[in-house]
């Protein structure tokens, strides 16, 4: 029997060997509370600190600008309660992240429309921002279509909002954070010269452990805590810190960092390989997403008149494994709002397939992959 085809990394990728390797001793020898006086408790408080150190030069910020959190979604909660506790408008992007739009769902919120390739509208998002809103969230690259959005460009507007309100007086902060869980490994971190205030990154989507994220911030961001506790963290999450994830994550972001180019150039020639043979198999076969701005790990397809849920059912017994969209809502069983948000119909939508290309995913892979998809998207479509 064939080893499974695995083709979701936009869900997870699997724990890479080298980052295990620096994760384990936490796990034995060096278990200690990095909160306790002794030497053997300091060591480990040393060697979170070098994690810290080496995640910030990374993304271009300071040792004590990372906050580390249990994954994204508690990091996107620290962005939105760590500036929105006392009241403001936040402005959100129409194919958010499902964490985004939980928490934006507590405030007074404006939704930035997206064309028909997930690419946001900066008109409408200029028109979007008043002198109340607090928050601007855009995500670098959502998960489903892999589109990417002009983070640099969205810095620019929010900055020049900034000077427009301290020139007219008005005391109000205004706070630009993005989740580039789904990028990083993929684009440039930087965070001043991607012009965000506060970043959002996800060790669970880099080959690094899942239940660690972190949220970056420029020195000027001023949060309240999401909850309080030992003071850990800037006194901005309390609890005893989680050593080997987060020795895992500076490991597996260095490496991904370190590849970037050479990996980005390698899923976008098998993605393009993959997407060729496809669209040659099945007939009728729509190729979703922005052609240039696009992760290079990510092909999104729809085939009119297939049930995607069936189709994913079938692949999973001929061990390829795909996705019907982002997890979060697949695992709801709702349809995925970021269709819906870049206007595709629903019977269109419920026959969509999110492929997504990661580390170990090989040319073989990929040409078998290709022949199963194609037989089985080709058979569910006549049932």
């Amino acid at each position: 029997m064939q080893a499974p085809i695995y083709l979701d990394y936009a869900a997870a990728t699997p724990l890479d060997e080298r980052v295990f390797a620096v994760m384990e001793p936490y796990y034995g020898e060096k278990f200690h509370n990095p909160s306790a006086a002794y030497q053997a408790a300091r060591d480990v408080r040393t060697d979170i600190d070098d994690a810290r150190r080496r995640i910030a030069q990374l993304i271009g910020v300071k040792r004590d600008d990372i906050v580390f959190t249990a994954g994204a979604t508690e990091s996107i909660a620290l962005a939105f309660h760590g500036v929105t506790n006392d009241g403001g408008h936040v402005v959100i992007g129409a194919t958010e992240h499902e964490a985004v739009r939980s928490f934006s769902d507590h405030f007074d919120t404006s939704v930035v429309g997206v064309n028909e390739k997930g690419y946001i509208h900066l008109d409408e998002l200029e028109e979007c921002i008043t002198d109340e809103t607090v928050l601007v969230s855009i995500t670098c690259a959502d998960g489903e279509l892999g589109t990417m959005q002009p983070v640099r460009k969205i810095g620019q507007l929010v900055e020049s909002v900034r000077v427009s309100r301290k020139a007219r007086g008005i005391e109000r902060p205004i706070y630009f954070h993005t989740d580039a869980s789904q990028a990083a490994g993929f684009m440039g971190l930087h965070m001043s010269r991607l012009g965000v205030d506060m970043l959002t990154l996800n060790a669970g989507k880099v080959y690094g452990p899942k239940q660690v994220g972190l949220l970056a911030l420029m020195p000027h961001v001023r949060l309240s805590p999401l909850f309080v506790g030992g003071g850990q963290e800037r006194g901005l999450r309390g609890g005893t810190e989680n050593v080997p994830g987060i020795i895992g994550f500076a490991k597996a972001l260095e490496l991904v960092i370190a590849k970037q180019d050479s990996e980005s150039k390698r899923l976008r020639d098998l993605r393009d390989s993959l997407r060729s043979q496809l669209e040659k198999s099945v007939p009728d076969l729509i190729i979703n997403g922005h052609a240039k701005k696009q992760l290079p790990s990510h092909l999104h397809i729809s085939l009119p008149g297939l049930d995607a849920e069936r189709a994913v059912f079938a692949l999973d017994a001929l061990s390829v494994l795909v996705a019907t969209g982002a997890a979060c809502a697949a695992n709801k069983g709702t349809r995925s709002r970021t269709l819906v948000a870049v206007g595709m119909p629903d019977e269109l939508a419920d026959s969509s397939l999110r492929i997504s290309l990661g580390r170990q995913t090989t040319n073989g892979q990929v040409d078998r992959a290709a022949q199963l998809i194609s037989e089985a998207l080709l058979q569910e479509r006549g049932r």
